[in-house]
């Protein structure tokens, strides 16, 4: 029966999202807002209008395709679904209330692959058929850009699949020593130039083709002339077709004896920008800081900044040592950093991520509170942050060994688990200890209901994302994680209290911020207890956060 009724889950889901989030007798609880019943202190977002982002800065959505929602029944997620959920992700207005407000989506690699992640493409200019089409993907298009949301896609440019056809070809005319053809695409030299280490795929005649990843992934040739000319291409292609952008895999091995993988990015970025000159686009290197600042150096929007995410990053390692203080100032010295390299740095913020154990695992073991204060901490710096699909209901990894365990399905229905298998996992995907979807919308205290608030509280003060941070306002306490961040003139004093047991007791001054009034507050142990400050005193409870900004 649980078959019968997990084909029929995706194409049935939207409605029933919908009901759950807009049928409820009390939906302003749903959404975050003040019971007049249960306090006095009115809720200081209720009233404030919200306003899409017209600009870069986003709140983006990671979707791996493949596991997030099946509209066929083929155990395999699709465009088609994703299009049905798009409503539950955003629903075009910022002020309703009744979705989780995401207005940027990533989509992991959907071009022609054997492999169910994608990784290695074998048709740049199509969509895997497991996806569906590219007249699919036309829809998908005009439906988030119908609801306001910028959708990137996941562009492969460092590998390419060996089965890929203008590969094949170079391995044909290799054979017959021809090196001024389809070779000059890609990494081929004779065996001897490549180190000890370096990984290849071999081929005849004494030559071998660079391939990090695996033998089935050999790398482009990033310096060619005909590589360049092939990129232009494909990103014409994606661009046309109403891409907003792209996130750009491996740029770590960008570099070559050719280019020294700045000078790539650049040429490809600038290339983007002709086509369209709103390109974002953002990068994955996940070595330290000095490469980092060197690839900012190309102009590139955003880098994800991969020292922050993980259990073992320093966002959660202070959340578990309850250093606000800390925290906050690794992440302005970052933001300086990289700004050094590129004044328009738009910082990449994320907790996990499709090649990480989801954060839930270590997190949940904590409680809920703490992947509420989690999300409260990282989406509230400046920037533009990346949320995993199911981060906001707690999905958890059902093991921690194999990659496919941290791509297992979205949950909308934990009554209802879909039959969506990845690389052999996922008859039984780890139900989210909180329930799924459907069950987290009719709870307002739920993790989802707070990561929209999260998101409504950003659209409503554009200084979050958009702003500088200008400077730590200190507390004489390391559990307080405060700063100021400024845009167009306008300041706001954002202040977490990383205690997960004592509230803080704080004397808010006119040095600090003006005549300062609650803007919006974040408490995880209820949506419903607001913060109040009152003749310069406030009380911050555990793990909660406060938003202050000069009365107008």
């Amino acid at each position: 029966m649980k078959k019968i009724i997990s084909l029929l889950l995706c194409a049935a889901l939207l409605g029933s999202c919908v009901l759950a989030g807009c049928n409820n007798d009390n939906s302003s609880s749903s959404n975050g807002s003040s019971s007049k019943a249960e306090e006095n202190v009115a809720d200081p977002i209720e009233n404030v209008k919200a306003e899409a982002s017209a600009d870069k800065y986003r709140n983006f959505y990671q979707i791996f395709v493949h596991s997030f929602c099946d509209s066929n029944g083929d155990q395999t997620g699709d465009l088609q679904g994703i299009i049905s959920q798009l409503d539950y992700l955003n629903d075009g207005d910022p002020n309703t209330g009744d979705d989780l407000g995401i207005d940027g989506i990533w989509l992991t690699p959907i071009m022609p692959s054997k492999s169910y992640h994608k990784y290695d493409v074998e048709n740049y200019y199509d969509i895997d058929p497991d996806f569906g089409t590219l007249e699919d993907f036309d829809t998908l298009v005009k439906e988030c850009h119908n609801r306001g949301i910028k959708l990137i896609i996941d562009l492969v440019l460092n590998h390419i699949s060996s089965d890929n056809p203008l590969y094949t070809k170079a391995v044909e005319e290799v054979a017959q020593n021809k090196l001024d053809g389809n070779a000059e695409y890609f990494e081929i030299h004779e065996t001897s130039y490549f180190d000890s280490d370096t990984k290849v795929n071999q081929l005849s005649n004494g030559y071998a083709c660079e391939a990090n990843f695996s033998s089935e992934m050999p790398e482009w040739n990033l310096s060619s002339e005909k590589t360049r000319e092939e990129f232009t291409k494909i990103a014409e292609f994606w661009l046309g077709r109403g891409v907003d952008g792209f996130r750009l895999d491996a740029c770590k091995y960008y570099t070559n004896k050719g280019t020294d993988g700045t000078e790539f990015l650049k040429w490809f970025y600038s290339t983007c920008q002709k086509i369209n000159p709103d390109v974002y686009m953002v990068g994955e290197d996940w070595t330290d800081d000095s490469d980092i600042q060197e690839l900012y150096k190309s102009g590139i929007d955003s880098l994800f900044a991969f020292k922050f995410s993980q259990s073992s990053g320093a966002l959660v390692e202070n959340i578990y040592t309850q250093n606000g203080a800390g925290i906050v100032k690794k992440i302005m010295n970052y933001d300086d950093k990289m700004r050094e390299s590129n004044l328009k740095e738009i910082n990449a913020l994320f907790l996990s991520n499709h090649d990480q154990v989801r954060i839930a695992n270590s997190l949940e073991a904590k409680g809920l509170n703490y992947q509420k204060f989690a999300a409260s901490v990282y989406m509230l710096f400046p920037g533009n942050p990346y949320i995993y699909y199911g981060e906001e209901i707690g999905i958890k990894a059902p093991n921690t060994t194999n990659d496919a365990a941290y791509r297992t399905p979205m949950i909308f229905d934990s009554e209802n688990l879909p039959d969506i298998f990845v690389n052999g996992i996922g008859d039984e995907p780890d139900e989210p200890t909180y329930g799924g979807v459907k069950q987290q919308l009719e709870d307002k205290d739920s993790l989802l209901n707070f990561y929209r608030r999260i998101i409504k509280i950003k659209n409503q003060n554009p200084e979050i994302a958009r702003g500088t941070i200008t400077g730590i306002q200190g507390f004489d306490d390391k559990n307080v994680g405060a700063f100021y961040t400024e845009y167009e003139g306008s300041k706001l004093l954002i202040i977490h209290n990383f205690n997960a047991k004592d509230s803080k007791e704080l004397t808010i001054t006119d040095d600090m911020i003006k005549n300062a009034e609650v803007r919006a507050d974040l408490v995880p142990e209820s949506l419903s207890k607001h913060i109040e400050l009152k003749d310069g005193k406030l009380t911050l409870p555990p793990q909660s956060t406060v938003i202050l900004k000069s009365a107008e």
